[in-house]
């Protein structure tokens, strides 16, 4: 099965935070390495209800919030030293690409729409 680049990239992307969110200190595993681990699943369930939907926008845009929640966390992360900067470099890299992706993705759902919106209108205007 041929899957999406946004699907595979996340894949890898939430395997490997989840493992480095599991080795935060202790003090810290109930509340940052909850709250990627939380981001990095709701954005993958955000991204499956999208595939799955006729109308995929609002849950691209729910993933571009959870995108951006994750982002800011693991920026947090960084400032207590729970990740490296080599840690934090993969995971940026990683965010950036995947958020290209998503923005295509958005941009393609927002172009799907237009015909829509125009034939709709096309149609009141007529009655």
């Amino acid at each position: 099965m041929n899957e999406s680049p946004i699907f595979v990239k996340t894949q890898t992307f939430l395997v490997w935070m989840i493992e480095r969110s599991e080795r935060f200190r202790k003090s810290q595993r109930f509340v940052m390495a909850q709250r990627v681990q939380s981001d990095v699943l709701d954005f993958m369930d955000c991204l499956i209800s999208a595939a799955k939907s006729r109308d995929p926008l609002a849950n691209l845009q729910k993933a571009d919030v959870r995108l951006e929640m994750l982002r800011r966390h693991i920026r947090i992360c960084v400032d207590l030293k729970l990740l490296t900067i080599n840690q934090y470099q993969f995971a940026a890299e990683s965010i950036v690409e995947i958020g290209k992706l998503l923005g295509g993705w958005i941009a393609s759902s927002r172009a799907d729409r237009r015909p829509e919106k125009q034939a709709a209108g096309l149609n009141a205007g007529n009655s």
